[in-house]
C-alpha cells in the first residue's frame, strides 16, 4: 500500500512539473529581466517601468470579475 501512494505522489509531481514548464511563456526562462507592463490604465500612481522598480520587491496582483 505504501509503495502505491509513493507512486501517486511521483506522478503529482511530475505532472505538476510538465504543467507548469508548459506555462513558462515560449522563450523566457527563470532568471530572465521581467518584460514591461504595458496594458490598462494605472489607478495609484504614474505609469511604472521595470528600470524604475530596479532593486524593490514587487507583488503584482491580477484579479477578474465573472
Amino acid at each position: 500500500m505504501a509503495c502505491r501512494a509513493w507512486l501517486v505522489v511521483a506522478l503529482a509531481v511530475l505532472t505538476l512539473a510538465a504543467v507548469a514548464e508548459a506555462e513558462v511563456a515560449e522563450g523566457s526562462r527563470l532568471g530572465d529581466t521581467a518584460p514591461e507592463i504595458t496594458a490598462g490604465s494605472w489607478i495609484n500612481s504614474a505609469p511604472l517601468t521595470i528600470r524604475g522598480l530596479g532593486g524593490r520587491v514587487v507583488l503584482l496582483e491580477f484579479w477578474t470579475f465573472g
